[in-house]
């Protein structure tokens, strides 16, 4: 389903009858719905006329009943959505439910591409409630708007619950990226905290200062960060062009909410995760569950029973069970480390590290540095074996408007990340791009640049962007 009304109605409805829900992101082509649909043995489905040919239903048992929102006869398993409507009881007999029953089932893909089933419970309300209050410093009177669609774990945590159960006005616009109808958006609305992604705001970059002088962005008094890490340079720009800290916030389908936050209250160390929410445990540990000590890069975990932590798999207990390490550790599967004030700093996936002339390299750290340099738009960095040092690291890169590919641009950006962050971290080889591959929440697929370099397959790409 788009971002439409009717997407509102029919996700708060279900949920309050007792249903698990699953939004399904409105780009999926045939392949994804048909894989999430059968692994989720889904028995309703609502979606519109214009997107009901995408559904292989002869291919999908379990489901009984199709509700369209758009021209459908009614036979076999299709519902005319607003004929239903007409004649519909304006009271409702809410199921009331416990806490640890199910609420939504969110799919994403892991490192190898096959997507899976996570399950989050209404439990998960409790830190959605909480994190609105301290992280996104909701009040009544605020105007919020979250970029992220529904489809994914943002748009409904983020999207949805949070601002709605503290009181917020919440914005909802669909439509593809424009930056003159996001910055109309704000004006438009007073928007007053805005929670977005890096990807969108260095394309705001790119747009220039001066498109943004054209709108009234007064209304501004916070805005957060989430979907990749957020580069200090992008911070700095807040800064120089809100006069406001953009403020990042970590957190993963698996987590069901934000666990490490910047907080309005805190200071910010630019290229921080920031410091885990109250209530959160969080450290660096070895493979082992055992704490490493400051500066030492490590699992980044979270100790079991936060309230919004996923409850189940689908479908796959062992798999779920995988995520947990001794000592009662959840392992995020990303990399990262602690200073000596408790502030966290993310290096990448622990499958992303690259291991360099017996060197350990995070490839977000590296990327940090790349678009620094005035030519870079956007970095994604990889490791790729070398017979001599192990890997080696190679950049791809997608440069700004004005700027050139060429062999001298090459030499200029490694000696710029030689000098800024060290001889070892430096990629060996570059590769310019016109486009990076990523997901449609902004994420760059490290996994996918390794596939085709490597020449591997890419698994399941039905979250690729484009």
């Amino acid at each position: 389903m788009p971002r439409s009304p009717e997407f509102y109605f029919v996700l708060l409805g279900a949920i309050k009858l007792g249903a698990k829900v699953g939004p399904l992101f409105e780009a999926f082509m045939e392949g994804a719905i048909r894989d999430r649909l059968k692994d989720s043995q889904a028995r309703v489905l609502v979606t519109t006329s214009e997107l009901l040919r995408r559904v292989p239903i002869k291919e999908l048992p379990y489901l009984k009943h199709v509700i369209v929102v758009g021209d459908i006869k009614e036979e076999g398993p299709f519902i005319d959505f607003y004929k239903r409507m007409e004649t519909a009881s304006k009271d409702l007999e809410i199921q009331w439910m416990a806490r640890e029953d199910g609420l939504i089932l969110h799919y994403t893909s892991d490192s190898t591409g096959k997507p899976k089933g996570v399950l989050h419970v209404h439990n998960a309300m409790i830190q959605h409630v909480q994190t609105a209050k301290c992280v996104l410093d909701l009040r009544d009177d605020d105007v919020y708007w979250c970029t992220a669609g529904p489809g994914w774990v943002t748009g409904t945590s983020y999207g949805v619950f949070a601002p709605w159960l503290v009181g917020a006005t919440n914005v909802i616009r669909g439509g593809r990226f424009s930056p003159e109808d996001w910055y109309q958006t704000i004006e438009n609305y007073g928007v007053t905290v805005w929670y977005s992604a890096p990807t969108a705001f260095r394309m705001l970059i790119g747009a220039g200062a001066g498109l943004m002088k054209k709108f009234n962005l007064n209304t501004l008094r916070h805005i957060l960060s989430v979907g990749e890490p957020l580069n200090p340079e992008v911070i700095f720009w807040g800064k120089r062009t809100f006069d406001l800290y953009i403020h990042d916030t970590w957190w993963m389908t698996e987590t069901g909410a934000q666990v490490i936050s910047n907080y309005p209250s805190m200071e910010i160390k630019p290229g921080s995760m920031g410091k885990p929410i109250p209530g959160i445990e969080a450290a660096i540990v070895d493979d082992n569950g055992e704490g490493l000590p400051p500066y030492h890069m490590g699992n980044l975990a979270i100790k079991k029973g936060w309230p919004s932590m996923m409850r189940a798999i689908w479908n796959n207990q062992e798999k779920y069970e995988s995520y947990f390490i001794p000592n009662d550790w959840y392992a995020s599967g990303d990399s990262a480390y602690m200073d000596e004030d408790g502030y966290f700093w993310f290096q990448g996936r622990v499958d992303d590290v690259i291991m360099t002339a017996g060197e350990r390299v995070g490839p977000f750290e590296v990327e940090s540095k790349l678009v620094e340099f005035p030519a870079v738009a956007e970095a994604g960095v990889i490791g790729v074996p070398d017979p001599v040092r192990g890997e080696i690291i190679k950049a791809f890169i997608t440069l700004r408007q004005g700027y050139t590919a060429s062999e001298q641009l090459k030499k200029e950006i490694q000696l710029f990340v030689k000098q800024g962050l060290a001889a070892h971290a430096a990629p060996r080889e570059i590769e310019f791009l016109n486009n990076l591959p990523k997901t449609r929440s902004g994420k760059i697929m490290r996994r996918v640049l390794k596939a085709w370099e490597l020449k591997l397959p890419t698994g399941d790409l039905s979250t690729l962007e484009d």
